[in-house]
C-alpha cells in the first residue's frame, strides 16, 4: 500500500490524523483541542441553567403606585436578591386577568401568583365572603391577630382544597362619608340613600334604614355630585384618590375601630410552591414575611393619610366609638351574619371562630 493510501485508511477508520505542514500550527499545544471543547461545553451547560430559572407569574388589578403592587415587589426583589434561581414576573393593572377571573386559573395552576380581594371568590367559596363582613375586624392590630387564629386556619384548609395558599396576609380598612351629616352609630344612615362597600354591608345599611345603590367606587363623586347619593362607605384609599373630600360634608376614617375591613392576601399556588426546591420555597418564605410586616404598616398609613386629606379639605372628621362599632355589629347580627349563616355550609361554626378572636 502507497504511503498516500495508508494515510487515508487511517482517516476513515477513525486513526490519528497524520501531521502536515497545511494543519501543523506552530506552537500548538496538545492539549488545546480538548481545553476548547471543555470551555465550550462549560459555557453550554451555564447557558442551560440560565435558560432553566423557574419564572413564576403575578398577576394583580392595581397600578404599579399601589400599596398592593408594592407588596408584590417587596416578594419578587427579595426573592430575586436569594439568588435562588426563581424570577417573578408582575402583571399589574389587570394586563394579565380581569380582578375577578383571577382566582379559577389560580386554582388550576394557569397563574401562580395573585394579589386579590379573598371574597371576589365568594362565588366559588361561599367562605370567602366572611372576608368583607361588617364588624368583623375592629382595627389593624385586631386583623393581626385574626391571621394567627383558629379562623384563618380554617379559611387556609378551605384554600388547600382548592390548591391556594396564602404567601402574605392584609387587609385593608375604610370609612363613612356623608354628604350632608357625618355617619358614626346605625341611626345616622336611616333615610340616607347609600352606597357600601360589598354585598353584607348593604345587608347591614338596609336593616339600618338606609336605602341602598349599588356602584362601583370610582362612581361615587358624580353620584354625589348629581345628588343621587347622600352618604358612601368604601375604603381609605378610594375616598382619597376619588377626591371625595370635594363632595362630603364629614369623614369617619378607620381609627382605633372601624366596621370595613378587606382581606386582600397575595395568594399563591399550592402544587408550584410544593414543586420549588427548598431554597427557593425558604427564599419565598422569608419574602413574604418581610412584605406582610410592610403590608400592615402602610395600611395604618393609608387611613392616617385620608385623615390628612380630608382636613386640608376642610371636612370634618368624626370618630366611632367602641360603643357605635358594638351597635352596628348587633345590626349585622340579624342580616348579614345571618343571611351568611344561612347560605355558607358550616357558616355558623367559622363566624364563631372569627367573633372569637379579641
Amino acid at each position: 500500500m502507497s504511503a498516500d493510501k495508508a494515510a487515508f485508511a487511517d482517516q476513515g477508520t477513525g486513526g490519528a490524523q497524520q501531521e502536515t505542514p497545511q494543519n501543523k500550527i506552530p506552537g500548538r499545544k496538545p492539549m488545546l483541542k480538548r481545553q476548547i471543547i471543555g470551555t465550550v461545553t462549560a459555557v453550554a451547560t451555564l447557558a442551560l441553567g440560565a435558560a432553566q430559572a423557574e419564572e413564576l407569574k403575578l398577576s394583580h388589578q392595581w397600578s404599579t403606585s399601589d400599596v398592593r403592587h408594592k407588596v408584590a415587589e417587596i416578594v419578587a426583589s427579595e426573592v430575586a436578591a436569594a439568588n435562588v434561581d426563581l424570577e417573578i414576573k408582575i402583571y399589574p393593572s389587570k394586563s394579565l386577568f380581569k380582578p375577578r377571573e383571577q382566582y379559577t386559573p389560580l386554582t388550576r395552576g394557569r397563574l401562580d401568583m395573585t394579589v386579590l380581594p379573598l371574597s371576589y371568590a365568594g362565588g366559588q367559596q361561599p367562605a370567602y365572603n366572611l372576608t368583607l363582613m361588617p364588624g368583623l375586624v375592629k382595627n389593624h392590630d385586631h386583623w393581626s391577630r385574626l391571621v394567627d387564629s383558629p379562623f384563618m386556619t380554617k379559611l387556609e384548609e378551605i384554600m388547600a382544597g382548592d390548591d391556594v395558599m396564602v404567601l402574605v396576609h392584609g387587609y385593608l380598612a375604610g370609612g363613612f362619608g356623608g354628604k350632608d351629616r357625618c355617619i358614626t352609630g346605625p341611626g345616622d344612615v336611616k333615610g340616607l340613600q347609600t352606597r357600601a362597600a360589598g354585598k353584607a354591608f348593604e345587608q347591614m345599611l338596609a336593616a339600618a334604614g338606609a336605602s341602598i345603590t349599588s356602584m362601583p367606587s370610582s362612581e361615587i363623586y358624580s353620584a354625589m355630585q348629581t345628588g343621587v347619593l347622600d352618604a358612601a362607605n368604601t375604603s381609605s384609599s378610594s375616598f382619597v384618590s376619588y377626591r371625595l373630600y370635594e363632595q362630603l360634608k364629614c369623614y369617619t376614617p378607620a381609627s382605633e375601630v372601624a366596621l370595613w375591613f378587606m382581606y386582600q392576601p397575595l395568594l399563591m399556588n399550592k402544587s408550584t410552591f410544593d414543586g420549588l426546591s427548598g431554597e427557593q420555597q425558604a427564599a419565598l418564605t422569608a419574602a413574604a414575611a418581610k412584605a406582610q410586616a410592610y403590608y400592615l404598616e402602610e395600611a395604618k398609613k393609608a387611613d392616617a393619610a385620608s385623615v390628612e386629606a380630608f382636613k386640608k379639605a376642610g371636612v370634618e372628621i368624626a370618630s366611632m366609638t367602641e360603643a357605635d362599632f358594638l351597635a352596628w355589629r348587633e345590626i349585622a347580627k340579624t342580616s348579614s351574619y345571618k343571611a351568611f349563616v344561612e347560605q355558607t355550609p358550616g357558616g355558623q361554626a367559622l363566624l364563631d371562630l372569627a367573633l372569637a378572636v379579641d
